[in-house]
C-alpha cells in the first residue's frame, strides 16, 4: 500500500495560542450558548427514523413508502435500487429520501436524470410536494450553478455538458428507468459509473428483464464489487435468471440493495381496476369493405394486409392515408377502387359506441388512446360535432405543450385523445375512466397506458374499457391473446418472467413475425392460438416456481 501523506493544518493552532496570549478578544458566553442551544435543536440526535415527515405534514405518505425510505437510509446507505411495481410511488419514495438527507445536511449537490418526457414533471413534484428548489436543465444554464438539476440522460452526456458534470462531486445521484441501463456496454452506463457520487438511487419497474447479468450491471453501479466481477459472476451463477430467487446467497446479496413492493402486500389494493370488453359490430357498408379490402390488397405481404385491416377497425382516415401513401403506377389499377370505397364510408361504429359510453358515463373525465395519429384527429372532430370537449396529446408534442394539454384536460376537456408515445410518462390520477380505442400488440403497452391512472394518489376505483370489433383482426387479438391467457385480470408486468422464460424478447415483434410467415389471415390465427396456449402454461409453471421458491 502506498504511504499516506499527511499535512498538518497549524494556522487554528497559532492563531488560538495567540489569542490566549493576548487574552481575547473571545466570543461571548451568551452567543456561544445561543449557537450551540441551535444547533442542538437542529441536530438529529440519532441516524434512525425520518426527520423529513414532520416537516411535510401536508403529505399522506403509504406504509410502504415510509419502509422503504427508512430501508434505503439505515440499511442501504443511501445506494438502493426502488423496483416497485408500476404506479406504486417510486418517485414519492426518491423524493422522501432526498428530502431527508438535505434535512440532515448529508446532501447539498443532487442530479437527477429522468426520460426528458418527465423532466418538467419531476421538478414540480419536488418543488411541490416536497420543498426541494429542483430546476430543470435550460441552454444556458450552468451545471454548477444550482443545486438540484433534473435532465434527461441524453442532456447530460452530451460532450458539451458530459466533461464539467463528471467534474462535479454529486452528494446524490438519481436515475429514473435504470432498466435502460441494464447493458454495461452502452454509453449510458459507462458515463454513469463514471459520475461521482456519495448516494444513489435506481428506479424500475423491471430491475431484471432478460439476464440475470442485468441485475449485476445495475448493482455495480451502486456498489462495484457486491456480486464480485463479471467473470465470477457469470462462472457461478450463468445467465439464468431463475437463479435469483434458486440460490439463497444471491438472493440476499440483492435484497441488501434493493426494495421491491408488490401490488397485492400494499394498501393501494383500495383502488380496484374493473375491465369490460366492449364488442362492436360493424355497420354493413363497413363490413363490405373490410371484406373487400381483405381480399383486394393480396399482392401485399400478409402483415401489411393485416395493418390495412386494422387500420380500417381504427378509422376510415387512417387505412385511407395508408393505402393513398402506397399508391403508385404499378398497383393503381388494385388500390384506387378500394381507396373510393374507404372515402364513401359512412362515420365509424366504433366512434358511434365511443360517443354511447361517453354520454352514459356522463360529466367525467376519460382518457381514450388509439394507436394512429389519423384516428385521433377523427376522434376529436367527431366528439366536437356532438358537443364533447377533447384535446390531443401525443408523442410529438414538445415538453412545454404536454404540461399544457395535461392542463387542459384536468381543467377545462371532459377527453384526452392520446397516441401510444404520447401516453408515456403521464400521470392522470384525477381521471379514473380510460378507453382503449384499439388494443395493442404488445399487452405490456396495455398495462404502461392502464398505470396512467391507476397508480399511487388514485383515491378511485378505475374503470378500463377495451374495444374490439367482431368478426375482424381485433378479434383475433382480444380472444387468442387477451382473454385466453387473462392478461386482463392481472397486473401484467410478470408477462417479462414469462417472455423471458420462452426467449421472446418483444411479444409485438414475435406476433409481427407470425403474420410475415403466415400465407393467410386464417394460417396466423392457428399460430396465434398456439403462441397464447405457450404462455399460458409458462404462466402457469412460473407461478409453480414463485410459490416454490417464493420472490425478491
Amino acid at each position: 500500500m502506498n504511504n499516506i501523506t499527511i499535512n498538518h493544518d497549524s494556522e487554528f493552532i497559532s492563531g488560538l495560542q495567540d489569542t490566549l496570549n493576548k487574552e481575547g478578544p473571545f466570543s461571548s458566553w451568551e452567543l456561544f450558548e445561543m449557537a450551540y442551544q441551535a444547533e442542538q435543536t437542529t441536530m438529529t440526535k440519532e441516524f434512525y427514523g425520518l426527520r423529513a415527515l414532520e416537516f411535510l405534514p401536508h403529505m399522506e405518505f403509504l406504509p410502504h413508502q415510509i419502509d422503504t425510505a427508512k430501508q434505503a437510509i439505515e440499511h442501504m446507505n443511501g445506494r438502493a435500487i426502488l423496483a416497485d411495481e408500476v404506479g406504486l410511488g417510486k418517485t414519492i419514495e426518491a423524493g422522501l429520501i432526498l428530502k431527508e438527507y438535505m434535512l440532515r445536511g448529508l446532501v447539498k449537490k443532487a442530479l437527477i436524470l429522468v426520460p426528458a418526457s418527465l423532466v418538467n414533471q419531476w421538478v414540480k413534484e419536488l418543488n411541490e410536494k416536497f420543498y426541494i428548489p429542483a430546476v430543470a436543465h435550460r441552454k444556458n444554464y450552468n451545471w454548477e450553478q444550482y443545486e438540484v438539476v433534473v435532465t434527461s440522460m441524453d442532456t447530460a452526456k452530451r460532450n458539451n455538458h458530459r466533461e464539467v458534470i463528471e467534474n462535479i462531486d454529486y452528494d446524490f445521484l438519481l436515475i429514473d428507468e435504470a432498466h435502460k441501463l441494464k447493458n454495461h456496454k452502452t454509453k449510458n452506463y459507462e458515463f454513469v459509473r463514471s459520475l461521482k457520487k456519495k448516494y444513489c438511487l435506481l428506479l424500475t419497474a423491471t430491475p431484471v428483464q432478460n439476464k440475470l447479468i442485468e441485475i449485476f450491471n445495475l448493482v455495480s453501479i451502486l456498489k462495484p464489487g457486491h456480486l464480485g466481477n463479471y467473470d465470477s459472476f457469470v462462472k457461478q451463477y450463468g445467465k439464468d435468471r431463475k437463479k435469483i430467487n434458486q440460490d439463497i446467497y444471491l438472493k440476499q446479496l440483492v435484497q441488501k440493495v434493493m426494495v421491491r413492493n408488490t401490488r397485492k402486500d400494499t394498501s393501494l389494493n383500495n383502488a380496484k381496476r374493473h375491465i369490460e370488453t366492449i364488442w362492436v359490430n360493424f355497420t354493413e357498408p363497413e363490413k363490405e369493405v373490410y371484406n373487400q379490402l381483405d381480399t383486394s390488397v393480396q399482392p401485399f405481404s400478409t402483415f401489411s394486409k393485416i395493418t390495412f385491416l386494422r387500420e380500417l377497425c381504427s378509422s376510415r382516415e387512417a387505412c385511407y392515408l395508408s393505402l393513398q401513401k402506397l399508391l403508385n403506377k404499378e398497383n393503381q389499377e388494385l388500390l384506387e377502387p378500394i381507396i373510393e370505397e374507404i372515402g364513401q364510408l359512412p362515420h365509424h361504429a366504433k366512434a358511434e359506441k365511443v360517443v354511447e359510453l361517453l354520454k352514459d358515463i356522463g360529466d367525467q373525465k376519460v382518457i381514450i388512446f388509439t394507436e394512429y395519429r389519423a384516428t385521433q384527429l377523427y376522434l376529436q372532430w367527431y366528439l366536437q360535432q356532438h358537443g364533447i370537449t377533447s384535446v390531443p396529446f401525443r408523442g410529438g408534442f414538445k415538453r412545454g405543450k404536454k404540461d399544457w394539454m395535461r392542463q387542459l384536460f384536468k381543467d377545462r376537456a371532459q377527453v384526452l385523445i392520446a397516441t401510444e408515445a404520447g401516453g408515456e410518462g403521464i400521470n392522470l390520477q384525477f381521471c379514473n375512466y380510460m378507453i382503449n380505442y384499439d388494443l395493442p400488440w404488445n399487452p405490456m403497452r396495455l398495462e404502461q397506458r392502464i398505470g396512467r391512472i391507476h397508480r399511487y394518489g388514485q383515491e378511485k376505483d378505475v374503470h378500463i374499457y377495451n374495444f374490439a370489433i367482431q368478426d375482424t383482426v381485433e378479434e383475433h387479438i382480444m380472444k387468442l391473446l387477451y382473454e385466453k391467457i387473462n392478461l386482463f385480470e392481472q397486473v401484467i408486468g410478470h408477462l417479462d418472467d414469462i417472455l423471458s422464460e420462452l426467449q421472446i424478447n418483444d411479444l409485438e415483434s414475435e406476433i409481427q413475425s407470425i403474420y410475415n410467415e403466415s400465407s393467410s389471415s386464417g394460417e396466423a390465427k392457428i399460430k396465434l392460438d398456439n403462441l397464447s396456449s405457450i404462455i399460458h402454461n409458462t404462466q402457469n409453471n412460473l407461478q409453480e416456481e414463485q410459490q416454490q421458491y417464493g420472490n425478491i
